[in-house]
């Protein structure tokens, strides 16, 4: 099938143009300027005239829940949101039910997703305290990298022992494998966890949920980790950095690291901040309480103001979302008893389109965020950006003056609510095409629509 798409202002690799790009197959045949005039035969035509047209946004972190915990959310599910939301790609972690800690689940998953999936996919192995020895059956061109928990968080994954520790970064170099890392110190948590009872009772209320899950958690296990990379020349990408601190550590630590084997487009040390830190603070937690409670938590305005400036000058590298369904009824209590975690995938781009529109960060960063960085980071072949002969991921987004507001009726992921329900957007998501086929075109969804296992290396 060969698709025309015309007079779109095209968004790729730190610039943006008046152009048409065509399709055949599942490819991108070519990228034509707006003064040439295609020609050719197409089976369809976009007209993209007043829209950007940019690369399927990769989220890196996602958790789809799929197996054992489908309940609150499923690959078919979230895999639609995505569709609706711009993603056409995502990796999924590995703290579902059974955990992706083996290589026989890591398979099953496969499975389900080649079955389920309606766009494309690929899932991170995830560390334990005896199974480094597994790394080296992996097949390096399906996975991105390996996740590893250096602190307590949902699936019990916590690596606490120093010598798995040492191996699993020694391993995960030697193997080239990026090992992406939750940081935060169990031992302070659960400390200040204890204090917060003592003062406020069994389940202090969600406001507390920095306090207990500080900034001196998130700093000392970032500290540990970035230490180990650094013995080891290990590439660590810090997860859902929420502090000001763990930015000026990262700068620190990749001005001290000379690595040979990393290009200069990508440091040793990588950092990623997610919608929902860069969307709230701690202030949100009065008007939205537990539906913004998620860990590492979200923290103080100066760090978000932090976090919103790296995205400009280089400190952040990418863009996730960590999106994690949880049913509203599991989102019940406090600090205590009200689970962690958000839905954020199918609201993330239009999401960071309002932060380019407040002047944070401009659409070719956007871009080198959400669809470029991921891919250079994990090495995803063919996809991430608008290439000839590059996979035809695309998206194509409108603004309007007047916007929307989000309503749950809007909302695809199975547990049907968003911490961004009753905010403004002024950008639509309006064609989703994903491996050359044409999955979301003005609301309109193709059920049918299956996506591909992603290739790296």
């Amino acid at each position: 099938m060969r698709i025309l798409i015309k007079n779109g202002t095209i968004v790729n690799e730190g610039k943006s143009f008046v152009g048409n790009i065509i399709t055949d197959g599942d490819r991108i045949n070519a990228i034509v300027p707006s003064e040439e005039t295609p020609c050719g035969v197409y089976d369809e035509e976009i007209d993209a005239t007043g829209c950007f047209v940019i690369p399927g946004v990769i989220d890196s972190h996602v958790h789809f829940r799929e197996p054992g915990l489908v309940h609150k959310a499923d690959i078919e599910s979230e895999s639609r949101a995505a569709a609706y939301g711009g993603v056409t790609t995502y990796f999924d972690m590995p703290n579902t039910k059974p955990q992706t800690t083996t290589l026989e689940a890591l398979e099953d998953k496969f499975i389900i997703a080649k079955e389920k999936s309606h766009v494309n996919y690929s899932f991170f192995f995830g560390a334990t305290n005896d199974n480094v020895e597994l790394f080296s059956g992996i097949d390096r061109h399906r996975i991105p990298g390996i996740k590893l928990f250096m602190g307590s968080s949902t699936g019990n994954m916590l690596v606490d022992s120093g010598k798995s520790l040492e191996k699993i970064f020694q391993v995960s170099k030697e193997l080239s494998l990026p090992l992406m890392a939750h940081c935060e110190d169990t031992g302070i948590i659960d400390s200040n966890m204890e204090k917060a009872k003592a003062q406020y009772g069994e389940d202090p209320h969600v406001r507390l949920h920095p306090i207990i899950r500080s900034k001196e958690a998130c700093m000392a296990s970032a500290a540990r980790g970035l230490e180990l990379a650094k013995k080891y020349g290990t590439h660590f990408h810090l997860a859902h950095v929420s502090t000001q601190e763990e930015l000026a550590l990262v700068k620190k630590i990749n001005a001290e690291c000379v690595n040979k084997e990393i290009t200069s487009s990508i440091p040793q040390i990588t950092c990623e901040a997610t919608v929902s830190h860069l969307m709230f603070c701690d202030k949100d937690y009065e008007t939205l309480g537990t539906r913004i409670k998620c860990n590492p938590a979200i923290k103080g305005i100066a760090d978000r103001e932090a976090l919103r400036k790296g995205l400009s000058n280089g400190t952040i590298f990418t863009i996730g979302t960590d999106h994690a369904p949880h049913t509203l009824e599991e989102k019940t209590g406090g600090a205590s008893k009200a689970v962690s975690g958000m839905p954020m995938l199918q609201f993330s781009l239009v999401a960071m389109l309002s932060l380019v529109d407040d002047g944070v960060l401009t659409i070719e960063q956007l871009a080198d965020l959400m669809c470029h960085n991921p891919a250079r980071l994990f090495s995803v072949r063919d996809r991430g950006f608008l290439r000839e002969n590059y996979k035809a991921d695309i998206v194509i987004v409108s603004r309007n003056i007047e916007g929307w507001t989000l309503t749950a009726d809007g909302i695809k992921s199975k547990c049907h609510w968003s911490p961004l329900e009753g905010k403004n957007f002024h950008w639509n998501v309006v064609h989703t095409l994903c491996n050359g086929k044409h999955i979301l075109a003005n609301g309109v969804f193709d059920e049918e629509s299956r996506g591909e296992e992603v290739c790296f290396r």
